[in-house]
């Protein structure tokens, strides 16, 4: 797939985005839910040599095809790696599926309500090197906790300054403005963050385009206005610490969103399982989220 094809089947697919992006702060507790617990590694080299492992055997699991995913996320180190003697971006893109990289390097401490990016160094050497590599897209998270108007406009303020710099690179940005599912008034901060992205999307040039990746709203169909904007290319949720059941309940009531699952959709794999078993498990995962997103 070339740059234009993959832009299509992203605006157009049938199908679901797989987050595979755990990074190092997260990768311990997605490594024992894959049964590797942390007396079985010695350092970060050992750490991220295993969850490499266990992205390798996802996207060569026979049901990890661009017929169901039709995009993933990748962690940086799994995006310099490669699966099958192949670079990650490659062997995702001959299997149909179109490569992101996550570029956020973590949290800010909380403030109004919120928690903005941690500044990225090295960002445009990053971008170069993705792009360089077949990668279409990046993705990039901050948190809203409450519904602080000056907090989510700060998030949303920080989130569209990126996506600039990402676009000038010829890569399209998945700004992703998570919002906390236990927070206490969740649906009065989906509608002030709706309204802030459709004023900060309507100040983009008519040619550029982005994607959303946001938490399931509180109120059905409340993001349309998003999903139906000339300047969004495709909004995507996060399962948000949803069981995949629910993740996927909620995500059917919401048409124009797909999903971008990750503990959702690896939640039932283990390091044990046969080959038979680990395939058997992710394509019921995959059979569930897909149904859910073409819903």
């Amino acid at each position: 797939m070339q740059f234009n094809d993959m832009r299509d089947k992203i605006a157009a697919g049938q199908g679901f985005i797989a987050a595979l992006d755990q990074s190092g702060g997260s990768t311990p507790k997605a490594l024992k839910g894959y049964g590797v617990e942390e007396d079985a590694y010695s350092g970060d080299e050992e750490m991220f040599g295993l969850i490499h492992q266990m992205r390798s055997r996802i996207i060569t699991s026979p049901c990890f095809s661009g017929e169901k995913v039709i995009g993933a996320i990748l962690f940086e180190k799994t995006m310099d790696g490669e699966v099958d003697g192949r670079p990650t971006p490659a062997a995702l893109i001959e299997r149909g599926i179109v490569p992101f990289i996550k570029i956020d390097k973590g949290l800010e401490d909380e403030r109004d309500g919120v928690q903005l990016m941690k500044p990225i160094s090295g960002l445009d050497e990053l971008l170069t090197r993705a792009k360089g590599l077949g990668v279409f897209g990046t993705k990039e998270r901050s948190v809203v906790n409450q519904a602080n108007e000056a907090g989510i406009s700060a998030v949303v303020g920080q989130q569209f300054e990126l996506a600039i710099q990402v676009l000038r690179h010829g890569l399209v940005p998945i700004i992703e403005p998570e919002v906390n599912i236990k927070s206490t008034d969740r649906a009065a901060s989906d509608a002030i963050l709706r309204d802030e992205i459709l004023r900060h999307l309507d100040r983009l040039p008519e040619s550029e385009q982005v994607m959303l990746k946001l938490s399931i709203p509180a109120e059905a169909g409340l993001f349309q206005p998003l999903t139906e904007h000339p300047r969004v290319l495709r909004v995507v949720a996060l399962s948000g610490g949803f069981s995949r059941a629910d993740a996927c309940e909620q995500l059917a009531r919401n048409p124009g969103m797909i999903a971008s699952f990750s503990r959702a959709l690896l939640s039932d794999l283990r390091h044990g399982q046969s080959d038979e078993e680990f395939d058997k498990t992710l394509g019921t995962a995959i059979d569930e989220i897909h149904a859910a997103s073409v819903a």
